[in-house]
């Protein structure tokens, strides 16, 4: 499941992630919510926070999200992933060096930081 933050404003998307994230969760939220941004804006930054109870993701959310990241790979400034398991920060260190933005893993209790990143 995804919950888009409060302190969501202007380029910024923040979400919450819980449980096992699904297909339903990228067409009916995270996706949305980024192509509105992003023809807003143009350049957008996203925060990524996998809580306590976060499971990873179903097979074809992992598809949806390796999609939407290539056909928008150049509408994001920055990417801060919060928490979550060590693979995340593995493939993060793997992969950064492909990307055309900014992306930092921060641990679970480092939301406050991650926010401020994002708006540096």
């Amino acid at each position: 499941m995804i919950n888009i933050l409060e302190k969501s404003h202007d380029s910024v998307l923040g979400v919450e992630a819980s449980g096992k994230l699904t297909a339903k969760d990228y067409e009916e939220i995270w996706v949305p919510a980024l192509d509105k941004l992003i023809s807003e804006y143009g350049k957008v930054s996203a925060l990524l926070y996998m809580d306590d109870e976060f499971k990873g993701w179903e097979t074809q959310a992992i598809v949806d999200d390796a999609k939407f990241g290539f056909k928008h790979c150049k509408s994001f400034e920055k990417i801060a992933l919060v928490g979550g398991p060590a693979y995340v920060t593995a493939g993060v260190k793997m992969f950064s060096m492909f990307l055309t933005f900014e992306i930092k893993c921060f641990d679970a209790d480092e939301l406050d930081e991650a926010w401020e990143w994002l708006e540096e």
